[in-house]
C-alpha cells in the first residue's frame, strides 16, 4: 500500500503509549455519532431499514437471487456491507468496549502506518471477519454488526512489532518506537510474550463465542468468527502495508 510514504511521526517522547493519533479520535468518533443518529434521531422503522441495509447478512451474500430482495441495497448492498457493518452496534455497551480497545490498539499501528494505510488495514480486517463469518455460517438471517473485526486486524498488527526490543510495549514510547523494523512472522510467533498476547486474546475470544450463543445483533452475542478472520488476516497482511522497510529474521 502507499500514501504520503514515510510513517507517521508519532506521539512526542515522554507522552502516554496510547496518545490518540487524529484518524483514531476520528473513528470513534464517528462510530458513536452514527449511533446517536440510530438511537436518538431514527425510528424504529428506520432503524431496522438502515441495519438491514447495511450490517452484515450471509444470507443475502450466498442466496441473492433467493433472499437480496429482502434486504434494502440490492446489489450494492452485498458488497459495501462487507465494511459498513463495522459501524454500526449492538448497543452503548457494545460501542464502549470496541472504542476502547480501538484507542488502544489503532494507536500505536495509526502512529506507524499514518492515517490512509490505517484506514486500509481496518477495512481488510472488516473484510476478512465477515468472509470468515460467512463461510462459518452461511445461511445466516441475523445482521452482524461491529467494528471488532477490524480492531483483531488492529490487536495483530500491533503484536508485529510494538513487543520488540525498542517498541511501544517494551517502554519506549517515543517516536522512533513506532518506526522499529518488523521482525519476521516466524520470529514473532515464537516471541513469547507474543504468544502470551494471543493466548489470551483466543482465551477471551473462546470465553465469549461459548457463552454468547453465535453472533448478531444483540448485547452479549460474539462473532467470534469474525474476530478470527479479522486477526489472522492483520498477522499476515502487516506487511503489505508497513511503512518501515522489516528486517532480516
Amino acid at each position: 500500500m502507499t500514501d504520503s510514504g514515510a510513517p507517521a511521526q508519532g506521539p512526542s517522547p515522554g507522552q502516554p503509549i496510547f496518545n490518540i493519533p487524529g484518524v483514531v479520535a476520528g473513528l470513534v468518533g464517528l462510530l458513536a455519532g452514527v449511533h446517536v443518529v440510530r438511537v436518538a434521531l431514527l425510528g424504529a422503522e428506520a432503524d431496522i431499514w438502515l441495519v438491514r441495509a447495511f450490517a452484515f447478512i450471509p444470507i443475502r451474500e450466498t442466496h441473492p437471487a433467493a433472499f437480496a430482495w429482502l434486504f434494502p441495497g440490492g446489489a450494492a448492498a452485498q458488497l459495501w456491507s462487507f465494511v459498513t457493518y463495522a459501524f454500526l452496534h449492538a448497543d452503548w455497551a457494545h460501542l464502549t468496549i470496541n472504542g476502547l480497545w480501538l484507542v488502544a490498539f489503532g494507536s500505536p499501528l495509526a502512529w506507524r502506518f499514518g492515517p490512509l494505510r490505517f484506514l486500509a488495514f481496518s477495512a481488510v480486517g472488516a473484510v476478512a471477519g465477515a468472509f470468515v463469518h460467512m463461510l462459518v455460517f452461511p445461511q445466516a438471517f441475523v445482521p452482524m454488526v461491529g467494528a471488532s473485526a477490524a480492531i483483531s486486524a488492529h490487536m495483530a498488527g500491533v503484536s508485529r512489532f510494538a513487543f520488540q526490543r525498542g517498541g511501544p510495549l517494551w517502554g519506549s514510547h517515543g517516536p522512533q518506537s513506532y518506526r522499529n523494523p518488523a521482525p519476521p512472522l516466524a520470529e514473532v510467533v515464537r516471541d513469547a510474550r507474543v504468544i502470551a498476547f494471543l493466548g489470551v486474546w483466543l482465551g477471551i475470544n473462546l470465553l465469549f463465542g461459548i457463552g454468547g450463543a453465535g453472533s448478531g445483533i444483540v448485547s452479549g452475542a460474539i462473532a467470534w468468527e469474525a474476530h478470527l478472520g479479522g486477526f489472522v488476516a492483520g498477522l499476515v497482511l502487516f506487511p503489505l502495508f508497513d511503512p518501515v522497510p522489516s528486517r532480516a529474521a
